[in-house]
């Protein structure tokens, strides 16, 4: 079989850690719910990861009766808090201007392959046209619009692909993978919980941005809180999917990387204190930092940093192509082999428990990668950064081509409600113009011949293997690929 032979990655202790790795089973959620165990794959696998079985799909539970879940009052207000509803571009997404001047931004494409024709969303998520008989016969001058969805009366921001859900953006990417599994349940959605949880994440980090500037500050005093941004799309998700007679059941995993950005001078604080990990305004700009706002020639004194959030199996991955390395790979959360941790219906998880950021310094010209399971299932590590760096290459000599934005990548694609999209290739700018697209779209079609091809082998089939499952070929399953390139903001 084949093995890892890539770039050895960076050691975490690199990489301020400001939220440690949960426990492997919290006492506070074994004593307040009643587990259904089943037996363990492997003594390997419970030696290594010492997590207990949750039967998330329980029907005899019910839907967010967990320890954690009960939000505080502080959860309760933000998720009241509405106001503030970030700008949004002409064609309904959300704007970057948002944000202050940063020094860096994404330039973003996105590629998607769904495993089975997507689920359209429920109302009131989704209004098709009427049936009426009272309504015209054609319905044409609403074929676009009816495949828009809304919640609170806004449009849903990113794009479903499947069960999974991705957010591209010029400071922040995510990619949610849902648990297919909730297909065969009674009002299970999990595409529908991935997306919202995308939508309302993204939207409580632009609405942030916002409201600071709006207050007058500056990108020097702009602080990123992406966990609480997440505790809080948590909760708007649990509200928008139980309201009466509007349950839909569904979990997710979450992955995402926010962009910002520090002074070179500047020193992470060890992941070997707790202490000073735990402290978010240990790494923070100081007033006497270099503004780009107001001190623009001194932009050079300052360099890209990633707030990488994670919860469960999804991954956001670093490469340089410069050097062909990886430069940082988040870590998967497990319960069990190929049960990661999630949020949603019957979950014990939660952001505020169990999400992971790490703070990660990067350069110009590295790709930023928020990936479903769909690609790190099928491709290995080292795979991923050649067909990045061989992507990237090929663009840049002219010899590269891209089906252009909405393409999907030849599987079945996007979500009915998005089938009319443009732009899902993002990018944009000098030689580099639509080379993301072209990178993910090169990246999710190396991992989709492995998922369809029953003799391949990938790391899926040997992590089953090692746990004592029959298993052969790669891994049909949703790819998503958001790939983003980091670069000085010079618009």
């Amino acid at each position: 079989m084949r093995r890892l032979t890539g770039q050895l990655l960076a050691q975490a202790s690199s990489h301020a850690r400001l939220r440690p790795s949960p426990s492997a089973s919290p006492a506070a959620v074994r004593s307040a719910i009643a587990l259904h165990l089943r037996p363990a794959l492997s003594t390997a696998w419970r030696r290594q990861h010492g997590q207990q079985r949750h039967d998330f799909l329980s029907p005899q539970r019910k839907p967010y009766l967990t320890a954690s879940s009960s939000p505080t009052a502080d959860d309760r207000n933000a998720t009241s808090s509405r106001g503030a509803y970030p700008p949004l571009d002409a064609d309904g997404r959300l704007d970057p201007s948002a944000f202050p001047k940063l020094p860096f931004r994404f330039d973003t494409g996105v590629a998607l392959f769904a495993k089975r024709a997507p689920r359209p969303f429920p109302p009131p998520f989704l209004s098709p046209p009427s049936g009426s008989f009272s309504d015209a016969l054609s319905t044409h001058d609403r074929s676009r619009d009816r495949r828009r969805t809304y919640v609170d009366g806004h449009r849903i921001q990113g794009f479903t692909n499947g069960d999974d859900a991705v957010f591209a953006s010029d400071y922040f990417i995510c990619a949610n993978d849902g648990v297919g599994a909730w297909s065969t349940r009674p009002r299970g959605h999990a595409g529908l919980w991935a997306r919202l949880i995308v939508h309302f994440w993204a939207t409580a980090i632009f609405e942030d941005a916002a409201r600071h500037r709006q207050r007058g500050g500056t990108a020097s005093s702009y602080q990123p809180d992406p966990v609480a941004h997440l505790q809080r799309a948590y909760h708007q998700t649990i509200d928008a999917t139980s309201a009466p007679h509007n349950q839909w059941l569904g979990t997710t995993t979450a992955s995402g990387a926010q962009l910002h950005y520090r002074r070179k001078t500047e020193t992470p604080p060890s992941a070997q204190n707790p202490a000073a990990a735990a402290t978010p305004t240990a790494t923070s700009n100081h007033d006497n930092s270099p503004d780009p706002d107001n001190d623009p020639e001194n932009s050079d004194a300052v360099e890209p940093l990633l707030y990488v959030t994670n919860l469960g199996d999804s991954q956001v991955l670093v490469v340089r192509p410069a050097t062909r390395e990886v430069v940082y790979k988040t870590e998967g959360q497990w319960h069990w082999f190929d049960c990661p941790r999630q949020l949603g219906t019957n979950s014990p998880d939660t952001p505020r428990a169990c999400a992971v950021v790490d703070q990660v310094a990067i350069r110009e010209g590295d790709v930023v990668l928020a990936m479903s399971d769909g690609v790190i299932d099928n491709l290995w590590t080292h795979e991923i950064v050649e067909k990045v760096s061989e992507s990237l290459e090929s663009w840049r000599s002219g010899a590269g081509r891209w089906p252009g934005p909405g393409r999907g990548g030849g599987g079945v694609g996007l979500a009915g409600e998005d089938e009319d999209e443009e732009g899902v290739g993002g990018g944009g700018g000098d030689d580099d113009d639509g080379g993301m697209g072209f990178v993910a779209e090169e990246l999710m079609e190396a991992a989709r011949a492995i998922a369809v091809d029953p003799f391949a082998e990938s790391p899926f089939m040997e992590h089953a293997i090692e746990e004592g499952l029959a298993s052969h070929g790669g891994k049909l399953d949703d790819i998503s690929v958001v790939a983003a390139l980091c670069r000085r903001n010079d618009g």
